[in-house]
């Protein structure tokens, strides 16, 4: 019996420590330390927001709360928007042109046009986007140093931008794990 015991408080440390591994903050290889800090953030985010919502149905990725909610679907095509419009502040100091405000404007800014825009896609469609665009944001910022992070630009720092990324990431993960409980 002292033999399970010992043997269960093991197995438990050993879960317990393994399970947390996963939320430690370390710079992926290839970045620099602040750089690589944001990107081990970023994707610990993503996985989390993809965990809510890659299992919903065609229903699910639809739901509406009420009126003037967002979908599932469009709220991860405007995570998505939202780190591409960053992309091409803070690497190329602009905003959007004609033709990325064209693909990219309605998951921007959601609402009325994006309610009736984005339906009839599966949850895989919108996490496609989101891959795609994460992968060159990581791209990217592979390409950059910490003194580059620092940077301010029109106001704010490289750093405080892909912060408020990460921020606006956490804030729409909290609205797609009520709206997937309220859908169940």
């Amino acid at each position: 019996m002292k033999s399970l015991r010992h043997t269960l408080a093991i197995l438990c440390i050993a879960i317990f420590s393994f399970s947390n591994a996963q939320y430690d903050v370390k710079p992926p290889k290839g970045y620099t330390q602040n750089i690589g800090n944001m990107v081990s953030m970023l994707d610990g985010l993503k996985e989390r927001v993809t965990r809510i919502v890659r299992n919903m149905d065609q229903n699910a990725t639809d739901f509406l709360l009420d009126e003037n909610a967002n979908t599932p679907g469009a709220m991860i095509y405007h995570l998505a928007a939202t780190e591409k419009y960053y992309q091409v502040y803070t690497f190329e100091g602009r905003q959007f042109n004609k033709e990325e405000e064209a693909k990219w404007g309605t998951a921007l800014s959601l609402g009325d046009k994006a309610r009736k825009e984005f339906v009839g896609k599966p949850i895989s469609y919108y996490l496609e986007i989101y891959d795609e665009v994460r992968a060159k944001t990581k791209e990217l910022l592979k390409t950059k140093d910490d003194k580059w992070f620092a940077k301010n630009n029109n106001g704010m720092t490289n750093h405080w931008a892909w912060y408020h990324v990460m921020e606006h990431q956490a804030n729409h993960m909290g609205q797609l794990a009520m709206i997937s409980k309220r859908i169940k």
